[in-house]
């Protein structure tokens, strides 16, 4: 498994959110409105909230993950992931394919993560800003609660096309957290995430993230299409594609490292 360390560095958020705001003024053809004040946190702590339980349920379940990642190059790569997610704080990755990869596992408790593999006798501890594959970083698979790991602010309301949307800002609650800030778009009528981007804490744009074509699973519209793609290397992106997603009742004893080689 590849894995690349991506740090980030410091920001000042009254900074970022003023300059939110002018360019949000600037853009051309979506209309903006003032930067909420400090009373909007609790509006929008329960934005992100939503959002969150429109991309997975709160209860213990399962999905297959297949990620395809292309550059910009003819050559694309394809691996198949298994995941079991309970609480959006507990999770295991069981890789899937490629074959010889296969026994290879992520066990993600709270923000602690660690990766099994057969020929290694002891867990071995990762960080969730890890790289996994492409443009893919652990914590994108492992660990999808925004609203644990983010302090966000409210930025603006924009329009894109006929829909309105909120646009927030994450700011990592400490450096264990996949990515230290986030900008995140997420539609005001039903809490659907659109799109996100994700920084340097040194205001530089990492990568992009689409939601997109959203399908019923497990009695809820969610998206099943999450395109990441690199802004630092053009033409160099990941497509996360979800399916077989079913609710299952996930004893805590899964999610330790003792439990590991049991599962298949």
């Amino acid at each position: 498994m590849e894995i690349m360390t991506i740090r980030h560095s410091g920001v000042n958020t009254a900074m970022a959110l003023l300059a939110a705001a002018c360019l949000a003024c600037a853009a051309p053809g979506r209309a903006a409105e003032a930067v909420p004040q400090a009373g909007d946190d609790a509006e929008a702590r329960m934005i992100v909230e939503k959002a969150d339980q429109v991309r997975f349920p709160a209860d213990g379940f399962q999905v297959d993950v297949s990620i395809t990642t292309t550059g910009s190059g003819p050559s694309t790569e394809v691996r198949k992931y298994r995941v079991l997610s309970k609480g959006n704080t507990n999770s295991v990755v069981m890789i899937t394919e490629p074959a010889s990869e296969r026994g290879q596992i992520l066990l993600m408790k709270g923000r602690d993560l660690w990766v099994f593999m057969p020929d290694v006798s002891q867990p071995i501890r990762l960080s969730l800003s890890q790289r996994l594959t492409g443009q893919v970083a652990n914590g994108d698979l492992a660990r999808a609660n925004f609203a644990a790991d983010y302090n966000p602010k409210l930025l603006r309301s924009e329009k894109i096309g006929n829909e309105d949307f909120h646009v927030l800002e994450l700011i990592g609650v400490d450096r264990s957290v996949t990515y230290q800030r986030v900008h995140y778009w997420v539609r005001e009528k039903d809490f659907w995430p659109h799109k996100a981007e994700f920084y340097s804490l040194s205001n530089r744009l990492l990568k992009t993230c689409r939601y997109e074509n959203y399908k019923t699973m497990e009695g809820r519209k969610r998206p099943t299409r999450l395109v990441m793609e690199d802004a630092l290397r053009g033409g160099e992106q990941s497509v996360l594609e979800y399916a077989g997603m079913k609710l299952r009742d996930l004893p805590d004893k899964i999610f330790t490292k003792d439990y590991l080689k049991k599962l298949d």
